[in-house]
């Protein structure tokens, strides 16, 4: 069983409120959606499932899995995490919001935080505190909190209404859950990621005339 405060402290951490800045970056669905590649649920359900299995979903989630784990090397795992960004737009999406996330729990809990890729900011900050929490369902739960941001973005974007962006993300939760599952046990050799179709998005982003979000 979960320890009741750990997980509050956890969901705060995740949280829309947490100030990460997440919602100024759309990890290139501003692209896609200005391209008319999404335009309705179905269409952003699949382009979400494809980045949460191949693309910066799966490798995050094994990135925080091995930094959570007893005697982690989170210089190591830091180092990774910046050379796997395909784009310097995804780099400054996931330093950023490290960096934000350290700072902030830093000032709730006095610890002193690294500014890393926010997995490992995450894995970081967890080990810090002792929260006693079973490794799949925090990944779960980081990829949830991902998966949501970039659903209300959708929403707001392409539009979508709230019930159909709300019934997207109650469809992807049996992925999120198994790739959890699958994180949890997972090692570094189990990173790789063909994303292709997010990946060029966040490249073209970076040269678009008009842009809302940071990525």
């Amino acid at each position: 069983m979960a320890d009741p405060a750990a997980l509050l402290t956890l969901t705060q951490w995740l949280s829309p409120a947490f100030p990460t800045g997440a919602f100024a970056y759309s990890h290139g669905l501003e692209r896609v959606v200005a391209e008319g590649k999404i335009t309705d649920a179905a269409t952003l359900q699949t382009w979400l499932e494809g980045i949460l299995s191949h693309g910066a979903g799966w490798q995050d989630a094994v990135l925080l899995a091995v930094g959570l784990r007893d005697g982690a090397d989170l210089a190591a795992l830091d180092a990774l995490a910046r050379a796997l960004a395909p784009s310097a737009e995804r780099l400054r999406e996931t330093l950023d919001q490290g960096q934000a996330f350290a700072r902030t729990v830093g000032a709730l809990t006095g610890q002193t935080l690294a500014p890393r890729p926010l997995p490992v900011a995450l894995a970081e900050a967890l080990g810090n505190t002792a929260l006693a929490l079973p490794p799949a369902l925090v990944i779960a739960l980081y990829l949830q909190a991902f998966t949501g941001n970039l659903t209300t973005i959708a929403v707001r974007h392409v539009p979508l209404g709230q019930t159909e962006g709300q019934r997207v993300l109650a469809r992807l939760a049996p992925l999120l859950t198994a790739l959890a599952a699958r994180a949890a046990g997972a090692t570094l050799d189990d990173l790789g990621g063909a994303a292709l179709a997010a990946e060029l998005a966040a490249f073209e982003h970076e040269t678009q005339d008009i842009r809302i979000f940071r990525t």
